[in-house]
């Protein structure tokens, strides 16, 4: 190709030029850019240009996504420049920071013969933004010790923001020490990031007093707060705070409704998302696409399908995170060809499917039995769409075939895998073992997740269980034993109702409630009730080697069963009851439930970790399948 004379405003504009006129595409407009800039000839050698101006330089940084491509960038600013124009410097070695090439950043930022405090802010920031916490704390320490400049809070911005990155508590709390000893805890910004570290870090005693000692928090600062609130499980606080944001005039954004919105899904109480939904309404938010599906996916997982439908029709424009989240939602809920039905509506559309609309859709055909039909959408994911199956999605696809008794198929799955499988992946896999009754496979699966992750309690109770299933008592018994060996927490399980806007909380055997002697007249009428048209005790999820009547003694006091009772009590007749469980719902519960819904006429919805079950004139919207 010829050589073209151009000038340097010339050169500058020609690059704006190209994507506006020919409007290419983010990768073509990066190759015509970088081609421009280097002038390659038929030889490819690099053609001489007397000088560059700083908007070209820039332009030109600003495209390249490659090693090959920074270093052909680096070439010309050495030849031309020789880093004399700092900012230069800096933006390179952001660059090589930003495609990973770290020690190529160290080497070229030890060359450039200006660095002020800008510069060293921008290498810090650079790893930072990658997550190399070693890095970072390198940097700073040259910075401070080698060359005797002192941080400002941008510098301690980026090292807080890595420290939470990598959950360094040791590395935060001496960045937050020496924020208080040179004077910028006042900053803001800093503030707020220190809070954000502590909540993501589970120190929220922490977060809470640096956020009550702010003289005036800004709009980020309530966010960060609710946020880590939410995040932390502290849902009624969070939405505490957020009426004091109320009070006292801080207009809430889309952030903040979000992370309530969050919240209430989180806990599934409907009040909650009621009053939040309000607001939104009140505010003129419910425009907004973003909130929107968050409300949207706030109902569902609160057990309001039928309002999320309606919510989705209303929508002006849905997008296709809004209608991933409509099939997210009919697939907790168990509904595989509802869900089949709206992807289909997304491609007729002209929209295309990501990796989590695939993750949702498996796990509809999942929890519906819709085993040849997650099969087909699993094949074709790849070659008809173009999405490449995720850890995620090979998780559904063990658990599909796993409740269809598909085990062997289950296993070889697993052994094709072209990536290494995670704990979802064996868990999947262990919860066949489990449906399957097959205590050998189970055995070596537990052992697989023993060995990632030894203080994940649910492997320890799944493989128990099904030792005890199999009347494998001794084993069972040796299981809980290497609980409490390895010092394994136990986590209880609670059951959740709400009534006159108020959470009620329910643990096995409870006691402590105001109600407590109504509730066990009630549950004890239920179960003669129920008795008398056939329910029988599951004693068999009594994972413990004792007499029949005891059995009978410990699954009656479970906690959604206690939750029930309570609903039955407080609630007007015919109306719905809503339970939320932490944990999965044992089958002598979901039997019971099923019993109770014929002869008490009611509609009661259980939600548990895996999905929703919707009892109603003595069948479930599961089939009997979860």
């Amino acid at each position: 190709m010829p050589r073209i004379p151009l000038g340097i405003s010339q050169f500058s504009v020609t690059f704006c030029y190209y994507r506006s006129f020919f409007n290419l595409n983010k990768s073509t407009y990066n190759q015509q850019l970088l081609y421009l800039f280097t002038f390659i000839n038929p030889e490819r050698k690099l053609c001489n240009l007397p000088s560059y101006d700083t908007r070209s330089l820039i332009s030109a940084i600003n495209s390249c996504s490659s090693i090959s491509s920074c270093k052909t960038i680096h070439a010309r600013i050495f030849k031309s420049l020789n880093y004399e124009d700092g900012f230069i410097g800096d933006r390179l070695v952001s660059l090589y920071t930003k495609v990973g090439f770290f020690e190529y950043a160290w080497n070229l930022f030890d060359e450039m013969p200006k660095k002020d405090l800008v510069s060293w802010n921008s290498l810090i920031s650079g790893f930072s933004r990658k997550g190399e916490l070693n890095y970072c704390l390198n940097s700073f320490h040259r910075m401070r010790f080698e060359m005797g400049l002192e941080p400002n809070e941008v510098s301690l911005i980026s090292i807080v923001s890595a420290c939470t990155e990598m959950a360094a508590s040791f590395e935060g709390n001496y960045i937050h020490g020496l924020a208080i000893k040179t004077g910028l805890i006042i900053e803001i910004k800093l503030v707020n990031s220190l809070i954000n570290m502590y909540g993501k870090l589970g120190y929220l005693d922490i977060a809470r007093r640096l956020f009550d000692a702010m003289p005036k928090p800004n709009l980020v600062s309530w966010n960060s707060i609710i946020m880590v609130l939410v995040q932390n499980g502290v849902y009624i606080e969070a939405l505490e705070v957020f009426k004091l944001m109320r009070r006292i005039d801080i207009k809430p954004d889309q952030a903040t409704m979000v992370s309530l919105l969050q919240g209430c899904g989180d806990i599934g109480v409907t009040k909650l998302a009621e009053v939040v939904h309000g607001y939104i309404l009140s505010a003129g938010l419910d425009e907004n696409i973003t909130i929107a599906t968050a409300v949207l996916s706030v109902y569902a997982k609160s057990g309001r399908l039928d309002a999320s439908c309606v919510l989705f029709r209303e929508m002006k424009n849905p997008d296709r995170i809004a209608w991933t989240a409509m099939i997210g939602g009919y697939a907790f809920h168990g509904y595989g060809r509802e869900a089949i039905m709206c992807f289909d509506q997304l491609v007729e559309r002209g929209m295309k499917p990501d990796h989590v609309t695939f993750t949702h859709l498996l796990s509809a055909c999942s929890h519906s039995g819709l085993a040849k039909e997650g099969k087909r959408y699993f094949e074709i994911m790849y070659s008809v769409y173009g999405v490449e199956p995720r850890l995620d999605h090979y998780s559904c696809m063990v658990d599909l075939l796993g409740r269809s008794a598909c085990l062997k198929d289950a296993y070889e799955l697993i052994k094709r895998m072209p990536m290494e499988p995670n704990h979802g992946v064996w868990g999947a896999l262990l919860n066949a073992c489990r449906i399957c009754n097959n205590v050998e496979l189970g055995k070596e699966v537990a052992e697989r997740l023993f060995a990632l992750d030894p203080s994940d309690r649910r492997n320890y109770v799944m493989l128990s269980s099904i030792y005890a299933a199999a009347g494998h008592w001794k084993e069972a018994s040796k299981v809980r034993a290497l609980m409490k060996e390895r010092d394994v927490a136990r986590t209880p399980g609670c059951s959740l109702i709400e009534h006159r806007n108020k959470i009620h909380r329910f643990v096995v055997g409870d006691r402590s409630h105001p109600e407590t002697i109504r509730i066990y007249l009630k549950l004890e009428e239920l179960l003669r009730k129920i008795q008398n048209i056939g329910y029988e005790p599951k004693t068999e999820f009594v994972l413990h080697d004792v007499d029949e009547d005891v059995k009978e003694d410990m699954i009656k006091e479970h906690s959604e069963k206690l939750a029930l009772a309570f609903g039955l009590l407080v609630t007007e007749e015919g109306l719905p009851l809503v339970i939320t469980k932490n944990i999965r719902i044992c089958g002598d519960c979901h039997n019971m439930a099923k019993f109770v819904s014929l002869t008490e006429d009611r509609v009661i919805i259980i939600r548990d970790v895996k999905r929703f079950h919707h009892f109603a004139d003595g069948l479930c919207s599961c089939g009997d399948y979860w």
